[in-house]
């Protein structure tokens, strides 16, 4: 399901601990970190998708997670052409996702990468919410600092990371 414009709808998974760390996730045989995410399909809410691709990727179920927040609008970023199958170029941009973060109510155990029969991680950690970009495959970084800075006022209680968003925000306008 791609839109006019040639984005695809798609969810982006932010889960914090109550150390307000974010769950980082190791794409399976590669070396590349990545926050969950996934497609929207037809007939599927945001959030319908956002609870279908967190027990796929990472075996969580909505009683292991509290939404704290999500982005008000879709945030974009377009895939490199060399990334795109042949049959979808010229009508395939990339994807528009909109991000949920999460707290982990549930225990660290909860997480299984192998919920499924085709697992998408390899590997996860807790990592602090300022997720260093260059960890950031290129052509999502931008996506990735919007995300961040938006979602962190769901976080509470820490000045510290509310204080980088608003630092972060000044310098990207």
């Amino acid at each position: 399901m791609i839109d006019r414009d040639g984005y695809r709808p798609n969810v982006g998974i932010i889960i914090s601990n109550a150390n307000n760390q974010v769950f980082w996730g190791k794409r399976i045989r590669e070396h590349s970190w990545q926050f969950p995410q996934g497609g929207i399909k037809q007939g599927e809410s945001p959030e319908e998708a956002m609870y279908r691709e967190l027990m796929e990727e990472v075996g969580l179920r909505p009683e292991h997670v509290k939404i704290l927040g999500r982005t008000r609008d879709w945030l974009r970023y377009d895939v490199p052409t060399s990334w795109i199958k042949r049959e979808w170029r010229g009508s395939y941009k990339g994807q528009k996702q909109i991000w949920f973060l999460l707290r982990l109510v549930g225990r660290d155990t909860d997480v299984s990468l192998r919920a499924t029969p085709h697992p998408e991680f390899d590997a996860w950690r807790w990592s602090e919410y300022w997720v260093p970009m260059e960890s950031v495959i290129d052509f999502k970084r931008d996506v990735y600092r919007l995300a961040l800075n938006e979602l962190a006022v769901y976080l509470g209680g820490s000045d510290r990371t509310k204080q980088r968003a608003q630092n972060d925000h000044s310098m990207t306008e």
